[in-house]
């Protein structure tokens, strides 16, 4: 018998294999953006909310998979276990509310997207808005943050600055005093900024693109 859990894990599953938020999915497959969220698995009177068979089969044609491969999805079939991560949009990030002063994710106004086993309890994703990070990230484009990884130099990293500024660049270099970062487009300058105006720092581990 199947249960509610395991057909809304199978959705999840496929979108992370097709390196999709289940919104994206939804887009993809010509239905709502919202049609696969998790705020509408569950109704207002708390019943379980199934998808249709319609959706179901859409987002299966969209992503060219098989109903077999599917139905491992359900059953896992020996396929990488699926976590979710928290996500908001790029463009939030900045706003109060959203991280404590060590980077890690807090507060309420967080979606989730399911995403494949990662080490770090308190990795997050961020939706990228608008191409000022062309070509690396475009818009709609998701990056999964990992606030436990360690950072190096030619590492593409997320910063916080005290004025609440949150940019994502590559790490050119970074001592006790400073942190040099250059721009993902050409067309934005490069940053030095002094050490004692970043919040915190953290590693991008994973994009869909």
């Amino acid at each position: 018998m199947l249960t509610h859990s395991q057909i809304w894990t199978a959705i999840d599953r496929l979108a992370a294999r097709s390196k999709m938020t289940a919104s994206g999915l939804a887009k993809k497959s010509g239905l709502d953006p919202t049609t696969f969220n998790k705020s509408k698995r569950i109704t207002p009177e708390g019943r379980p909310r199934w998808p249709s068979t319609e959706s179901v089969a859409k987002a299966l044609a969209a992503t060219n998979t098989k109903v077999d491969t599917f139905v491992t999805l359900i059953t896992d079939g020996g396929k990488p276990a699926i976590t979710s991560v928290p996500l908001i949009g790029f463009a939030q990030a900045g706003s109060g509310g959203y991280f404590d002063d060590g980077g890690f994710p807090v507060g309420k106004g967080w979606e989730e997207i399911a995403f494949p086993s990662v080490s770090d309890e308190h990795a997050y994703a961020l939706e990228i808005s608008g191409d000022s990070m062309k070509p690396a990230y475009r818009d709609g484009d998701t990056i999964v943050v990992s606030p436990a990884a360690t950072v190096r130099k030619g590492d593409r990293v997320v910063v916080k600055t005290k004025n609440d500024e949150v940019m994502v660049k590559e790490l050119k270099r970074k001592n006790s005093k400073v942190v040099e970062l250059k721009s993902l487009n050409a067309e934005h300058r490069d940053r030095t900024l002094p050490m004692s105006d970043v919040v915190w720092i953290a590693r991008v581990v994973w994009a869909s693109q």
